[in-house]
């Protein structure tokens, strides 16, 4: 009996154990539906994406292997490109020499760089003895903890043999369309006009040399006078989704139209000047943080100047003309 007293205690505790164990196997019961309306779910974006452009290259003379041969836009820029004849492959406008977007250059040098200027004012981004460009910088306030403006490039001015004045801009829109034409070319203070065609050629009966040619259908053009300078630009919109991500605060009755721009320039002389016309120059020394992930240029006031078609910058060294007048005609190929 007194044993069985002894286990009677170590039994008890056992049976104890054994239910704190099955008790815990138990799954806890579901609490019941959550009642009323469901959270709204995210509008869908079901607009298909455009197809990417395609580009050839025109001239069978110089490019016999690669003329005619339709190239795809690449990912990256698939609205944005141009046939590299020499390479025969597509090339992305905003990777080469330019300016595109908040302004990022990319200089003669091949390095890339920022000049954020300042919203509403123009500055000098070439310079040369008989060829000089100012560029007008439109932009919005920056940021909360910001402290500069988001800037971009809105319009183009280009002096040129002696007094000619070339404009090209893209005009203020609300609401963008693709299809609808939002550039805007003068030469001399006269409109230049081109057929929403690709391919159309506008040629200058004043300026020998001097054509425009429509790279898309609407929004993109290419300037080209022979032997001076070619200038590809297209006018595009920061859309809803730039705006997010970057906090631009785009309104809806400004979508802040721009110009992404692409340079090439045959006869500059060893002292041109500007913003990126002085990474053309063979004693240029970039001096920008190679581990920098925005690498930017200051110095404002050396490329300021008083107005769109004004070479007034402090390191201008065009030499102008008495201004000039001239027309033209339009063709397709």
């Amino acid at each position: 009996m007194a044993r069985l007293g002894a286990l009677l205690p170590l039994a008890v505790a056992a049976v104890v154990v054994l239910l704190a164990v099955a008790d815990a196997a138990v799954p806890a019961a579901r609490p019941p539906p959550a009642q009323g309306p469901k959270d709204p779910q995210p509008p869908r974006n079901d607009k298909p994406k455009p197809k990417p452009m395609k580009v050839k290259c025109h001239n069978r003379k110089s490019y016999p292997y690669c003329f005619g041969k339709p190239m795809d836009c690449p990912a990256e820029c698939p609205q944005s490109c141009y046939a590299d004849c020499n390479a025969c492959k597509a090339v992305c406008v905003c990777s080469v020499p330019g300016a595109c977007g908040d302004p990022k250059f990319i200089g003669g040098d091949g390095n890339a760089f920022y000049f954020h200027g300042r919203r509403d004012a123009d500055f000098c981004v070439v310079s040369d003895r008989d060829l000089h460009i100012n560029a007008h910088f439109i932009g919005k306030r920056g940021a909360e903890g910001m402290s500069r403006d988001f800037t971009w490039i809105q319009a183009i001015a280009v002096l040129f043999d002696g007094g000619h004045r070339l404009y090209v801009g893209a005009r203020k829109t609300a609401a963008w369309d693709d299809d609808v034409d939002r550039l805007e070319l003068t030469l001399d203070g006269e409109p230049v006009s081109l057929p929403q065609e690709v391919d159309t050629t506008w040629t200058s009966a004043a300026v020998p040399g001097l054509h425009v040619t429509r790279t898309k259908a609407a929004n993109g053009v290419l300037v080209a006078l022979d032997g001076k300078f070619t200038i590809r630009a297209n006018a595009v919109p920061i859309t809803d989704e730039e705006s997010r991500v970057h906090r631009y605060g785009v309104t809806s009755d400004d979508c802040l139209a721009h110009l992404d721009l692409a340079f090439k320039f045959d006869a500059l002389t060893a002292d041109v000047h500007g913003v990126v016309g002085q990474t053309y120059r063979s004693d240029y020394v970039n001096k920008f943080d190679v581990k920098a992930s925005m690498p930017t240029m200051g110095g404002d006031s050396n490329f300021a100047t008083s107005g769109l078609f004004a070479a007034d910058c402090a390191v201008a060294r065009y030499a102008a003309a008495p201004g000039r007048h001239g027309d033209g005609v339009a063709k397709a190929w």
